[in-house]
């Protein structure tokens, strides 16, 4: 009873550049992206074997709400101050083919305005029963993994291969915190993939220090004021001085568990009973035996 959310633009991320960009389309289009992204996909329906599944999108990569809170939010990833993600221009238009194909598959995708995948994921996630496996190669949806509902992060920052399958133990003997506090431990140490500064002065050691000792944002102010005894003096100053950043970092650095996502199917798609819309896209854009191998991980 399996459900696996894909972290799509993650995985399209990891396949375009995974994947040889000599691999084109008749037209000479490269199309690395999708058949990295759909031979990732079969692989992973053949080792989790899930019976629901959700291609996950980006409803907005630097939502609003965030943005207004902390406006350097992902601002590394824009480029020349406009309001456009940077991405490779080979890359851009293979993604509309993609969506088109998984909806062809139907393949449940959704994303939600204003909201990033990982707000979706991890309502998704809270919202339905498990086991679940969230596939992504971003470590900020360590936060989501709970070994009582059985959710663990699919986690290919090694390649499918030899990825890691995350849960509480793997983040407490990874980062030497307890399991369930990854989310304050970088709310602490920072993300600089994000343009999460984190508190000035506080690296890993320090945030896993302050993680071990203090169960939020909160306990670890108030353990600074205090002069708690597990903190140097120059610590519990940094923590101090770091005190307006970390009245925004809980809703910066924790994923939203309530987005309002529609109502849908998000059964592993049975076999329809017409394929000639998926073989039109597969010859338009010669995805050969990329096509053929999520046909057979869907067991059609």
């Amino acid at each position: 009873m399996t459900l696996m959310l894909l972290d799509s633009a993650s995985l399209w991320y990891r396949a375009y550049y995974g994947m040889p960009d000599t691999l084109l389309s008749p037209s000479g289009m490269p199309v690395n992206a999708i058949r990295g992204y759909l031979d990732m996909t079969a692989r992973l329906i053949g080792m989790y074997s899930p019976n629901r599944i959700v291609a996950c999108i980006e409803g907005d990569w630097r939502p609003s709400w965030r943005v207004d809170l902390f406006p350097a939010y992902k601002a590394n990833r824009l480029e020349d101050d406009s309001e456009v993600e940077e991405e490779p221009e080979t890359l851009t238009p293979q993604i509309p083919i993609l969506l088109d194909l998984l909806d062809a598959f139907g393949i449940p995708m959704v994303g939600v305005d204003d909201y990033e995948a990982d707000d979706v994921m991890a309502t998704f996630a809270v919202r339905e029963k498990g086991p679940i496996r969230i596939v992504t190669g971003d470590r900020d949806l360590f936060q989501l993994v709970d070994d009582k509902r059985d959710v663990k992060v699919v986690y290919l920052a090694k390649g499918i291969s030899q990825h890691d399958l995350v849960d509480i133990s793997w983040v407490a003997n990874k980062y030497g915190i307890p399991g369930d506090r990854y989310a304050l431990f970088a709310m602490f140490r920072g993300d600089p993939s994000d343009g999460l500064p984190g508190v000035k002065g506080i690296g890993e050691k320090g945030a896993a220090l302050i993680a071990n000792n203090f169960a939020s944002v909160e306990d670890a102010l108030a353990g600074a004021k205090a002069g708690h005894e597990v903190l140097s003096a120059s610590l519990a100053k940094k923590i101090i001085e770091g005190a307006d950043y970390l009245k925004i970092a809980p809703t910066l650095v924790n994923c939203a568990r309530d987005v309002a996502i529609p109502s849908m199917k998000i059964d592993t798609p049975a076999k329809p009973d017409d394929l000639s819309a998926i073989y039109a896209i597969k010859e338009e854009y010669g995805l050969g035996a990329s096509v053929d191998r999520l046909i057979s991980a869907l067991r059609w």
